[in-house]
């Protein structure tokens, strides 16, 4: 028979799951726009190193060799803050759903 108690206490855990989860939540989505926005700020710097440096150069060789550092530079930002990025995505699902581990672990049968 189910008690008063043990839903009151559910109730309670759960709401505390809640609260801990929107934190978890806040606070990764928090941490995913600055990584977003220190990306943007790098990108947009070293477009701007790039474009001063390509109006100083003289010959074609001097531009091609700008410009294919410039596109090797870009790449491996890129791929490097894709990859954190994604880090930061995956710890923000893993935090979100934290609270709740404790909450399944309760109402899920054990296996044989």
């Amino acid at each position: 028979m189910v008690k008063v108690e043990d839903i009151q206490n559910y109730g309670k855990e759960h709401l505390e799951s809640v609260a801990a989860s929107a934190s978890n939540l806040q606070s990764g989505v928090q941490a995913i726009a600055t990584a977003y926005g220190d990306y943007a700020k790098k990108s947009f710097e070293e477009t701007k190193s790039f474009v001063e440096k390509l109006s100083g150069v003289k010959s074609v060789d001097k531009a091609i060799e700008a410009q294919t550092e410039f596109a090797r530079s870009s790449y491996e930002t890129f791929v490097a803050e894709s990859q954190k990025i994604a880090g930061l995505y995956t710890d923000l699902a893993k935090q979100t759903f934290k609270p709740y581990e404790g909450l399944v672990a309760k109402f899920t049968p054990a296996a044989h």
